[in-house]
C-alpha cells in the first residue's frame, strides 16, 4: 500500500500548527464537506467554448462549463466516480495530475490499456482517493491543455487538517493564446530554423556595444561566440511569447479578487496549469508561509516569493492584518507579462502593481561551463529520428492541421505594459537571480523539509540517469537524446528503492513530471526528503530524486512543458511486478 499521504495524528497536526504560528480554530467548511460525503459521482462534459480575457475573446475547450474548470473539492478515503463525456470532434482525455490510482484511471492515452475518448462517447473513472492535498486535472490529448482543459483538485484530509485557515481560496495560474496549438508548434519548429520564431528578447547590436562597456570586448565577444556554437540565446527562456497570463481565468484587468478581513488566516492553493510558462510569484507587503508542495505538507517556511514550474502546486498562508488590498502578481521568467490577482477586504478594491523586473540574462556558468569549454553538452546531429507524431499521447487531432497565421494575433507587449529593454546595469544575471530586493527570501528547493519522516530509508539499489537533451535548430527535445519511443523505456523492480538523476544538457528549465508516483527531493534533508510530483531542473545543472517503485505499471515520465512533450521529451517508466521463483 502507497503511503505517500496518510492523515497526521494530531500531535504532528498541533505541531504542524505550531510551527506555522497559526494556533486559533480551523474553519472545516462544513458545506463542502457535506458535499464531499454525499456525492461521489460526477457528471462532466469537454466541449468548444468562448473565453473573454480582458475584453478580447477566443476560442477554448471547457470541462464541465468553464475555463478553468470546476474545482473539485473532495475527501481523503471516498471512491471517485466521474463520468466524462466528449463533445468535441476530436479525442479527448483527463489526466489526474498527482493522484496516486490505478494505471488505466491515471488518463494518459497509451499508457497502462487506456485509450482516448472518442467523439460523442462517455468514459468512466472510478477511483479511490488515498491521498490529501492540493492537485489538478487536465487533458493529456494534443494541445487541449493549452485551449483551457485544466481544473483544480482540493482533497481533504479524513482526519483533522492540520493547516489551520479561516479563507481557503485555489490561485490557478495558466497562459492562454489565440493562436491554435497545432499552429504555435509548427511555428516552433519552423522559427527554430530562424532562431527562435517567438524569442522577441533577443540581443541587440545595442545591447553588445553596453556588454563591452560593462564586460570588456573581448569578453563580449567571447560571449558571444559561445553561445553562438551552441545555437541557443541567453534570452531564450521561454519558447513561446504572446500570451496572456491569467488567474483562474481572469487576465490582469478582469482582476480576480478573494476577500478576506483583516487577521484573518487564508489558504492559497496555488497552482501553476499553464502551458509552457515557469513564474516567479510574489505578494509585494505580504509575505507567505508555505505549508505545502505539490500537495504534501512541509515544514512551514516564510518566503516572500516562489519560481515554480508547470504543474507544480504550492499552499501558501497568509496574514494580512490591515484593511487595505494586496496585489497577488506572477511574472513568467521571461518577463513577458504578468498574472495579476487582488486580495482586498472588500469588491471593487485594488492593491499596486509593482514594478516591473529585467529580463533574465542567462550565462555560461548557468551552463555549467567556463568561456571556450563545451564539456557535457550534446549538440550533435539528430539525424535518423522519425519527427512523426509520438505514439503513446494522442496527438491526432494536431495532425493534418492548416498552418497559416493567426489574424489578430499581437505577440508584442500587452497594452499599458512596459516592456522596453532593461539597461545593462539592471540586468538579472544567471538563472538564480530573481532580481529579489536585498532582504526578502525567495523559496528554493533547499528549503521544503517533509513534515513526515521518509518512510522507505532504504539506500537506493539502482541509479538511473536522465538527459534532458534536445535540438534548438529543430525544436527537437529528448531524454537521453531519444525521441519519445524511439528510447529505452525505464524498467523497475516493483519494490525497489531507486534514484533518479537529472541531468540537463540544456538551456532551458524543465519541469519533470512522472505519473503514477511521488518522487523525493534529494536536497539534504536526510529522514525528511520532501515529496514532490513535479521537479523544476534548472539550465545546465544536476538534481536528483528517490523513489520506491510501489505502484505496478507503464508510467509516462516527460517534461510537462507542452510543446516539449509534443516533441518528443517523454519516455515509458515501467514499473515490473516481480516472478516468484520456481
Amino acid at each position: 500500500m502507497n503511503t505517500a499521504s496518510r492523515g497526521l495524528s494530531r500531535r504532528d497536526a498541533l505541531k504542524l500548527a505550531g510551527l506555522a504560528g497559526l494556533a486559533g480554530v480551523v474553519t472545516l467548511y462544513p458545506e463542502r464537506r457535506a458535499f464531499a460525503a454525499a456525492h461521489q459521482t460526477l457528471d462532466l462534459a469537454v466541449e468548444r467554448t468562448r473565453l473573454t480575457i480582458d475584453g478580447a475573446t477566443s476560442r477554448g475547450i471547457a470541462i464541465g462549463g468553464s475555463i478553468p474548470a470546476p474545482t473539485l473539492r473532495w475527501r481523503e478515503g471516498q471512491e471517485v466516480v466521474v463520468h466524462v463525456t466528449n463533445r468535441l470532434d476530436e479525442p479527448t482525455s483527463i489526466h489526474w495530475h498527482g493522484l496516486l490510482l490505478h494505471g488505466v484511471m491515471d488518463g494518459a492515452p497509451g499508457f497502462n490499456g487506456y485509450q482516448p475518448i472518442m467523439p460523442g462517447e462517455t468514459y468512466t473513472y472510478r477511483f479511490q482517493l488515498r491521498q490529501a492535498g492540493t492537485y489538478w486535472y487536465h487533458s493529456h490529448s494534443a494541445g487541449q491543455e493549452q485551449e483551457g482543459m485544466y481544473g483544480a483538485i482540493v482533497i481533504e484530509p479524513a482526519e483533522r487538517d492540520p493547516v489551520r485557515a479561516d479563507r481557503d481560496y485555489v490561485v490557478v495560474l495558466s497562459d492562454h493564446t489565440p493562436e491554435r496549438p497545432d499552429a504555435v508548434l509548427r511555428k516552433l519548429k519552423l522559427g527554430s530554423v530562424s532562431e527562435g520564431y517567438y524569442n522577441h528578447a533577443k540581443r541587440t547590436l545595442s545591447d553588445f556595444f553596453r556588454d563591452i562597456d560593462q564586460d570588456g570586448f573581448d569578453a563580449t565577444l567571447r560571449n558571444r561566440l559561445d553561445w553562438g556554437d551552441m545555437l541557443m540565446e541567453p534570452t531564450d527562456l521561454a519558447d513561446v511569447t504572446g500570451y496572456s497570463f491569467l488567474v483562474n481565468g481572469k487576465g490582469p484587468q478582469d482582476n480576480w479578487t478573494a476577500l478576506f478581513k483583516p487577521g484573518e488566516r487564508v489558504r492559497l492553493r496555488i497552482i501553476n496549469a499553464s502551458a509552457m510558462t515557469i513564474f516567479d510569484l510574489r505578494i509585494p507587503g505580504l509575505p507567505m508561509t508555505v505549508v505545502a508542495a505539490d500537495g504534501q505538507n512541509v515544514v512551514p517556511v516564510k518566503v516572500d516569493e516562489f519560481r515554480f514550474g508547470v504543474g507544480e502546486t504550492y499552499d501558501v498562508l497568509v496574514l494580512p492584518r490591515e484593511d487595505k488590498a494586496f496585489t497577488l502578481f506572477a511574472e513568467p521568467i521571461d518577463r513577458t507579462g504578468f498574472a495579476r490577482a487582488t486580495l482586498a477586504p472588500r469588491e471593487g478594491m485594488s492593491g499596486d502593481i509593482p514594478a516591473r523586473r529585467p529580463r533574465t540574462v542567462l550565462t555560461m556558468a548557468d551552463m555549467g561551463m567556463d568561456h571556450g569549454s563545451m564539456a557535457g553538452m550534446d549538440h550533435g546531429s539528430m539525424a535518423g529520428m522519425d519527427h512523426g507524431s509520438m505514439k503513446g499521447m494522442d496527438h491526432s487531432a494536431m495532425m493534418g492541421m492548416g498552418t497559416g497565421s493567426m489574424p489578430g494575433m499581437d505577440h508584442s507587449a500587452m497594452a499599458g505594459m512596459d516592456q522596453g529593454m532593461a539597461k545593462a546595469s539592471d540586468r538579472a544575471l544567471g538563472w538564480a537571480d530573481a532580481a529579489t530586493p536585498p532582504g526578502t527570501k525567495a523559496l528554493s528547493y533547499a528549503d521544503l523539509k517533509a513534515f513526515s519522516k521518509t518512510r522507505d530509508l532504504r539506500e537506493p539499489t539502482q541509479e538511473i540517469v536522465v538527459r534532458l537533451t534536445g535540438m534548438m535548430s529543430r525544436y527537437i527535445w529528448t531524454l537521453n537524446g531519444a525521441k519519445f519511443d524511439q528510447g529505452t523505456p525505464i524498467r523497475v523492480a516493483y519494490g525497489d528503492r531507486i534514484r533518479i538523476r537529472f541531468v540537463n544538457e540544456t538551456m532551458m528549465a524543465h519541469p519533470m513530471h512522472l505519473h503514477g508516483m511521488f518522487v523525493e527531493l534529494e536536497n539534504g534533508q536526510k529522514d525528511r526528503l520532501p515529496k514532490k510530483h513535479v521537479v523544476l531542473v534548472p539550465p545546465g545543472q544536476t538534481t536528483s530524486v528517490q523513489l520506491t517503485a510501489n505502484e505496478p505499471g507503464e508510467w509516462p515520465f516527460h517534461c510537462h512543458l507542452l510543446y516539449h512533450m509534443a516533441s518528443g521529451m517523454m519516455t515509458r517508466f515501467i514499473v515490473e511486478r516481480r516472478t516468484a521463483s520456481l
